[in-house]
């Protein structure tokens, strides 16, 4: 009877602990499956949350590389060819030889800025690549729902050339031929947007973001380094530079009186600078005075970026005339 007695209580004692470990063996599985799923999660690669939404994910290189690759490198190792003290300075500013890439001066090359109307260099970039030129673009109601500077006479309804609207972005920063380009190319602005958005992480322009196909937002950002890749490649297609050359241009066009006249705003090209062949200017409050311009003298071709420049045209002049000299 003792014994019985104490093998009950003996019994009662290990009960409670033999209940405590099956409990806790039940629990392993669901602790491990939590575990799983949080890992899962974390190896993912996760799309990058910006203005317009998540980030298209990563496009694989020719070989199946995901690296990022500039297609126009600058090369910003070295030292400046010449230096020059502004007496009133841009906020950043770069000189660079579109050719080879090389860069002869920076100041700040780095540093995300708002870049206003230069983001139509990644716009025209996008759709000489996504169209050809015999396309027409049908006007919808989103083009004309646009705001600050625009053609400003697209018929709703009608189709348009794809290369008069490409006039209508370069020369006079047409916010409304930037939309209508963006919803012929994607369906829609946001998607277009994204677009660039890929372009521009594939590219490897690690400081800009876009936020609208025409830069009227201060979401549209980029750095003055970023800006000479781009305009690189824009001066390599044939369809943007034959448009960025010109001061002015007409074109057939659905209105009354049945022809568009479009006045550029480039300053080199307007002041008669020597050489001068392209390329774009911006501007908002935030951003300030923004341009890149291009020139070509005795086989050498120089450009200029300037964001938020008190004066851009002489200081891209004063700039490009201090590279050219510096062989």
């Amino acid at each position: 009877m003792l014994l019985e007695g104490g093998t009950r209580r003996r019994r009662r004692r290990w009960l409670p602990k033999l209940a405590l470990t099956f409990m806790l063996l039940a629990l392993v599985p669901v602790a491990y499956l939590a575990f799983e799923h949080d890992r899962d999660d974390a190896s993912k690669p996760r799309a990058s949350i910006g203005p317009v939404g998540p980030l298209a994910p990563p496009v694989l290189e020719p070989g199946g590389s995901l690296e990022p690759r500039s297609p126009a490198p600058i090369g910003l190792t070295g030292v400046d060819s010449f230096r020059l003290r502004f007496r009133k300075a841009p906020r950043a500013a770069l000189v660079f030889d579109v050719d080879t890439g090389d860069v002869l001066f920076r100041r700040d090359p780095l540093r995300s800025r708002p870049m206003a109307s230069l983001t139509k260099i990644m716009t025209a970039l996008v759709v000489v690549q996504e169209t050809a030129p015999e396309d027409r673009v049908r006007i919808t109601r989103a083009a004309l729902r646009y705001q600050g500077s625009g053609i400003g006479v697209l018929p709703r309804g009608r189709r348009v050339r794809v290369e008069t609207l490409l006039n209508g972005l370069l020369l006079v920063s047409g916010n409304d031929a930037a939309i209508a380009l963006a919803v012929h190319v994607s369906g829609s602005e946001r998607r277009f947007v994204r677009l660039m958005n890929e372009k521009a992480r594939l590219w490897g322009l690690t400081c800009t973001r876009f936020a609208s196909s025409h830069g009227l937002e201060d979401g549209n950002r980029s750095c003055p380094a970023d800006l000479a890749v781009m305009s690189r490649l824009a001066m390599r297609d044939t369809r943007i530079t034959r448009v960025v050359r010109r001061s002015q241009a007409s074109f057939r066009f659905p209105i009354k009186g049945g022809r568009l006249f479009l006045v550029g705003h480039n300053p080199l090209l307007r002041l008669g600078y020597r050489g001068a062949i392209g390329l774009k200017t911006g501007y908002t409050n935030t951003a300030g005075r923004c341009f890149v311009g291009v020139a070509r003298r005795a086989g050498r071709t120089l450009g200029v970026v300037l964001l938020g420049s008190p004066d851009p045209a002489r200081h891209a002049a004063k700039l490009l005339d201090l590279g050219f000299r510096a062989g």
